[in-house]
């Protein structure tokens, strides 16, 4: 059975950085790609950060140069380095794995707030 946890979430100041990160059970991290997308209340889910087995990194274009997604194979851990953070960051961020037949699988989510 998967699971991911999510966590690190929480209230930001703009320009403050927070960490997520996203433990693994079930699944292995260094097999399978995996990512973090996030959710605005009233929006459709987006794609934040996606980083492959092999380690290549892509961003959406939104979060280019602020955030960075790595991974901890001996953890099992996926993480989301978050600097410059901006009201318009706000929303529930949820990470994603998919398996070897393009299953997603998704963990709980973690709220991000940017706001003074």
């Amino acid at each position: 059975q998967v699971q991911l946890v999510e966590s690190g979430g929480g209230l930001v100041q703009p320009g403050g950085s927070l960490r997520l990160s996203c433990a693994a059970s079930g699944i292995i991290f260094r097999i399978y790609p995996s990512g973090w997308y996030r959710q605005a209340p009233g929006k459709q889910r987006e794609l934040v950060a996606t980083i492959t087995s092999g380690g290549t990194t892509n961003y959406a274009d939104s979060v280019k140069g602020r955030f960075t997604i790595s991974k901890d194979n001996a953890k099992n851990t996926v993480y989301l380095e978050m600097n410059s953070l901006k009201p318009e960051d706000t929303a529930v961020y949820f990470c994603n794995v998919k398996n070897v037949f393009n299953k997603d699988y998704w963990g709980q989510g973690t709220q991000v707030t940017v706001s003074s």
